[in-house]
């Protein structure tokens, strides 16, 4: 697959691969960053060269995936939020490392390296101690959970954490309505999870496979 355009054009089209093999164009550097759209149009043709023949070299992002007890799935190339899609406080009950309890909260997201300079890092500089962010190709992700209020009912043990390759973290929705799941900033493509809905978020069995 070719992707001619901002970076953000490799993490939209990301989720709908399987393991194909993507050259990223950056038709004007002067305006897109070009992290996953690296190349020149001039360089085109020499790769498909190198493709053909198998002289290119790869890098393999990790990608991150949401399960839903129905079935549904969700693949993301920079993180994945859950929680109420208004500015109204999410409330779920959270699962991780063998604990878990329930929360009211702005959401949390879970994080690829390839993510990790984005949302999540904004996420980390708020925190005295935040785990470490993974990098592009380390297959692990990082959670964390956004402003969660405590109270009679709701708690705030459970806020970040590191979730290695064969981990997850659950999370059941006790949201009447408004509760979704959404990948790389695209709320229209979305799960809605309702009540009782418990989705299972963890390292992606696909990556991207960004020609370099």
């Amino acid at each position: 697959m070719v992707a001619v355009g901002q970076d953000g054009l490799v993490a939209n089209a990301a989720k709908y691969l399987r393991e194909q093999n993507v050259i990223g164009i950056n038709p004007d550097p002067d305006t897109y960053d070009g992290i996953l759209v690296p190349h020149a149009p001039t360089a085109l043709k020499r790769l498909f060269r190198a493709v053909k023949h198998g002289r290119h070299e790869v890098e393999a992002r990790c990608m991150v995936s949401a399960v839903v007890d129905d079935g549904q799935r969700l693949l993301a190339l920079n993180e994945i939020f859950l929680g109420h899609r208004s500015h109204q406080s999410a409330r779920y009950r959270i699962g991780w490392d063998g604990a878990d309890e329930t929360q009211s909260s702005s959401g949390l997201i879970v994080t690829t390296g390839t993510g990790a300079t984005g949302w999540a890092r904004s996420v980390c500089l708020r925190r005295l101690s935040p785990p470490p962010l993974p990098k592009p190709t380390q297959p692990s992700l990082a959670f964390f959970v956004r402003e969660s209020f405590p109270s009679v009912g709701t708690g705030t043990a459970i806020q970040d954490g590191v979730i290695a390759r064969q981990q997850q973290l659950r999370v059941t929705s006790q949201m009447n309505d408004g509760g979704v799941i959404f990948g790389d900033g695209i709320e229209d493509d979305r799960i809605n999870f309702h009540w009782g809905m418990t989705a299972s978020v963890e390292v992606a069995d696909v990556c991207l496979q960004l020609v370099r």
